[in-house]
């Protein structure tokens, strides 16, 4: 047990006291020397360092891979326009009202989201293209805040790259399919509930006395049923205009989303049916590390930017391209790392295993409840779902498994409860890089706790969700 205190109280102590010089605050540090601590504590061998490293990699090799491949993936889309594509859209189908705005913006914002896989990424890339819009509609820079810190972070939970999700099935070591299909259904409610909710920040005026057929139009006026019809048809002709012209913008993610579909909804592996593909793929899953790659989810998006490499604006700047994705996601990778560090020394020290004996007769339920308040408390203090994960999940998921919880169960709830611990006050890294954002763009200042505290509601929609998944398991 020595191992398990001494490694955490390093982590804790890294990441939390910021006043210790040079690390002080750092996650990455933090994570390494709560790694190390357990390591120099068990008294693992030198070369046992190398293979605890190697184990933690290959264990989260698929997500690492998710994120660099998705990553550049996301800047062929911003490049080729399939984002500017895709807000056009949505403001045409939701119309040019403040609420129309809102629902365009967090669908965007989601749809970003789940291509880069990564909340800061999804707020930094798409976030600034709709700050001026929103600010126009009168809405308040705190308010701006949290409908971006919302949209990033819930897109970051959909798949089809969503790291929350993918990385708790790696740390349980379950099938990520099942566990894809409940998080299209829960973050899908959590996007209506988070419209629903931002639409508060723009009331319509109501005058008493008006016909009922009328309808409140945002530029001043009343529209009656005619008007409305005719703003339909334009509407509509609209959406064929914006479809002829920009169609093709559509093509890699179509594709995308085509293979990612056959796999999580009917069980289809399309590389399993093509000759070379498969045996290619069958020999990756044999290397440690390399079978990352293999992961179809992975090589769908390989295929994607593969096509997205096909459009000139994309070909004539591959280099700019590749690395402005490597640029959006180093951070997360990084931190990566260093939790796959940190996860192959928990492991090899046996201080996972030390954790299980000592609770197996714990109840499922004590358990359930434990692991949401850990993974509240250090998403709430590190600011990092990944981090979050990293400790708890290797502790409590073989406890859960044990006392009868599904594995995918344990997964949905693990990620959901991670994903929005990490938006709770005080200490939301999200927050903070979306504030400087909106902050940087208004030329003022915004309170990224006011942001997390309006973001709120939805946060513990996600931590009541995920503990029920957890406890009726």
């Amino acid at each position: 047990m020595t191992v398990v205190i001494g490694s955490l109280v390093v982590l804790f102590a890294i990441a939390l006291i910021k006043k210790i010089p040079y690390i002080g605050g750092n996650i990455q540090v933090a994570l390494l020397g709560g790694g190390l601590a357990a390591a120099l504590l068990s008294g693992m061998a030198p070369l046992s360092y190398i293979q605890a490293t190697i184990d933690g990699i290959d264990t989260l090799a698929w997500v690492i891979a998710l994120s660099i491949f998705g990553s550049i993936y996301a800047e062929t889309q911003v490049r080729i326009g399939a984002m500017d594509t895709t807000m056009s859209f949505l403001r045409i189908l939701f119309g040019k009202s403040p609420r129309g705005l809102i629902a365009a913006t967090f669908v965007t914002l989601t749809l970003a989201g789940s291509l880069l896989g990564d909340a800061i990424a999804a707020a930094t890339v798409i976030g600034f293209l709709v700050i001026h819009s929103l600010a126009e509609m009168k809405i308040k820079p705190v308010q701006i805040g949290m409908i971006i810190l919302l949209g990033a972070s819930l897109g970051s939970i959909m798949p089809p790259i969503s790291q929350a999700v993918y990385l708790a099935a790696s740390l349980v070591n379950t099938d990520p399919d099942p566990v894809t299909l409940w998080s299209y259904l829960t973050v899908t409610i959590g996007v209506i509930l988070a419209i629903l909710e931002s639409f508060r920040f723009v009331r319509r005026p109501r005058i008493p006395g008006t016909d009922s057929s009328a309808e409140f139009d945002p530029r001043g006026s009343f529209t009656t049923a005619a008007a409305d019809h005719e703003a339909q048809e334009t509407r509509i002709s609209q959406l064929r205009t914006l479809g002829r012209e920009r169609w093709a913008s559509m093509i890699p993610l179509a594709v995308l989303v085509i293979i990612v579909l056959l796999k999580t909804g009917l069980g289809y592996d399309i590389f399993a049916e093509i000759p070379g593909i498969k045996q290619l793929t069958a020999w990756m899953n044999t290397v440690p590390i390399l079978a990352g790659l293999a992961f179809p989810v992975v090589m769908a998006i390989i295929v994607a930017t593969v096509v997205s490499f096909f459009f000139k604006k994309v070909r004539r700047e591959p280099m700019a391209t590749v690395s402005k994705g490597l640029k959006n996601v180093r951070q997360t990778v990084a931190i990566q790392l260093c939790a796959a560090f940190l996860i192959g020394c928990f492991y090899e020290s046996g201080a996972v295993d030390t954790v299980s004996a000592m609770a197996e007769h714990v109840a499922g339920s004590g358990v359930a409840v434990i692991s949401t308040i850990a993974l509240m408390i250090l998403g709430m203090l590190i600011g990092s779902q990944t981090a979050a994960q990293t400790v708890v999940v290797p502790f409590a998921s073989p406890i859960l498994e044990n006392a009868g919880v599904d594995p995918t169960n344990i997964a949905v709830g693990m990620s959901h409860i991670a994903a929005s611990a990490q938006n709770l006050p005080p200490v939301g890294l999200t927050a903070f890089v979306v504030c400087g954002l909106v902050g940087a763009t208004l030329k003022t200042k915004v309170d990224p706790v006011k942001v997390m505290v309006l973001a709120l509601p939805n946060s513990m929609y996600f931590i009541i969700l995920g503990l029920l998944f957890l406890l009726l398991g």
